[in-house]
């Protein structure tokens, strides 16, 4: 049973987690500096029961990232279900940007100081993001030049889009997620420009700054 289905105080507190994490979501990725008490705000919650939560803004922000790479890690192991490489990574890729977890990596870099669970998880979302590379390899269809390193590269673009509407932003992320993977379908074009990136090159940004 899901948490927020379960009855009384801990149904009603499950319930309120989601409102506040989903309004500090929206809080952060529009001002990543932005107090603590705008989420409490539009969660329409006391600011000492969010403090009670989440004792502070670091400690909040560090749960929604960590979120998004859960939910990374859940996705990657459900292309790993899909028995053709090439459309388990057209899948993987396409979820990922509908659940827009980039936009998070991106917005909130470096406020805050990742926790050695988040270290854990970010290595098996290295190992599962390597696999599904090699299994579209494998396929036949992923041009030879791409690397593991280059999806959050490419996610990182496609959260990059954003208008006011969320339902017009779902679709040119799509569109343009489309053209990159068909740059990215093996075929007779022109190799890739420049070194690819390197792992942990852009890990940097994780430093508080």
């Amino acid at each position: 049973m899901p948490e927020t289905a379960l009855p009384g105080r801990r149904g009603q507190a499950a319930r309120n987690n989601v409102v506040i994490l989903d309004a500090a979501r929206h809080v952060f990725l529009n001002d990543p500096k932005a107090p603590i008490s705008q989420v409490a705000e539009r969660a329409g919650v006391g600011i000492s029961a969010l403090y009670r939560r989440y004792p502070s803004k670091e400690f909040l922000l560090c749960r929604l990232c960590h979120d998004g790479l859960r939910r990374y890690i859940a996705e990657a192991e459900t292309a790993a279900e899909e028995p053709d490489g090439w459309t388990a990574f057209e899948r993987f890729l396409g979820r990922v940007v509908d659940a827009d977890v980039h936009s998070l990596t991106v917005h909130l870099a470096g406020t805050f100081t990742p926790t050695p669970e988040m270290g854990i998880d970010a290595q098996r979302a290295n190992e599962l993001s390597a696999k599904i590379v090699e299994r579209a390899r494998e396929s036949g269809r992923l041009r030879a030049d791409a690397v593991p390193e280059d999806i959050g590269m490419i996610l990182e673009c496609c959260s990059s889009i954003r208008v006011d509407d969320p339902e017009r932003t779902r679709q040119l992320r799509r569109r343009y997620l489309a053209m990159l993977l068909a740059g990215l379908a093996a075929g007779d074009g022109p190799d890739l420009p420049g070194p690819p990136p390197r792992p942990g090159e852009m890990n940097g940004r994780w430093r508080p700054s």
